[in-house]
């Protein structure tokens, strides 16, 4: 509590014993570094470091309104049914087995990754991690015809359907995040105007509501990013194409003005080799 937090802020504070390199008095003295000029009475601020509004609640009682680290954890959970799993389940029919289920679990587990796994969602991005897990996750006879998962690369779009089955995968599992909240949004907005109950309220248990409340509207701009990128991408419609046993990749439409461009089998082959692939 000796200095207030700022997300924006490069000051920082440092401890040390009092001397110099070669002779120390014992003493010890605590030293901030400011990040800029300030004026006579002007607050200086430093970070608390990269944290969430829910880190800062919980470990200092507070959260921003303008939090560049601000995010939510989206459980993304999808695991490959195997002929063990679907024989235990009563409901369950050969259709349900993944083919891919042994395969995909091998992979991941030797990736040090599980099939249920946390992500953080921001408010104007989500981890390209999450994005090549579930492509891994989507992954069907019809991409891989008989090719082993490791030949694809998963940091890049494998083929329009699995795309279009990891996005619909990430607004599912985000939709999912939303109705575990006991309140809506609108509800939340309710009783945040109301001043006279929101005053009846404590500090701690107002902040909450505040969190929470923008929790809800970062996970609804993440849906609506998702959704547009769907449709962005022509992912919308039905019979899309898998990867046929192709690990050149696949540009979708509006790829290339982020730089994406279509591998080569040679580029692909000399990848594999560990080779370097730009030849000029």
């Amino acid at each position: 509590d000796l200095i207030n937090h700022s997300a924006f802020s490069g000051a920082y504070v440092d401890a040390r014993e009092v001397g110099d390199w070669l002779f120390k008095t014992g003493g010890e003295e605590v030293i901030l570094y400011a990040d800029r000029g300030y004026r006579k009475m002007e607050q200086v601020y430093i970070s608390y470091g990269p944290k969430s509004n829910a880190d800062l609640l919980l470990l200092y009682g507070f959260a921003l309104e303008r939090n560049p680290f601000n995010s939510v954890d989206v459980t993304v959970s999808i695991k490959p049914r195997t002929k063990a799993d679907v024989s235990e389940d009563d409901d369950a029919s050969d259709a349900d087995i993944d083919p891919l289920a042994e395969e995909k679990i091998a992979f991941v587990e030797g990736a040090g990754r599980k099939t249920i796994v946390d992500f953080p969602c921001y408010a104007d991005r989500y981890p390209t991690e999450m994005i090549e897990y579930l492509r891994l996750m989507q992954m069907t006879p019809e991409d891989t015809r008989g090719r082993p998962l490791p030949d694809f690369d998963y940091s890049r779009t494998i083929s329009a359907a699995n795309e279009a089955a990891a996005l619909s995968s990430v607004v599912d599992a985000v939709k999912r995040q939303l109705s575990k909240y006991p309140t809506t949004e609108e509800e939340d907005a309710i009783v945040i105007k109301d001043k006279g109950l929101f005053r009846l309220l404590n500090y701690k248990q107002r902040m909450a509501i505040r969190h929470r409340r923008n929790e809800k509207r970062l996970l609804k701009r993440t849906i609506a990013a998702l959704e547009k990128q769907i449709r962005r991408k022509g992912l919308d419609t039905e019979d899309l194409q898998r990867a046929g046993g192709s690990t050149l990749g696949e540009v979708l439409p509006g790829d290339e003005k982020l730089g994406g461009k279509q591998r080569t089998a040679l580029e692909d082959r000399l990848e594999k080799m560990g080779l370097p692939v730009d030849l000029r």
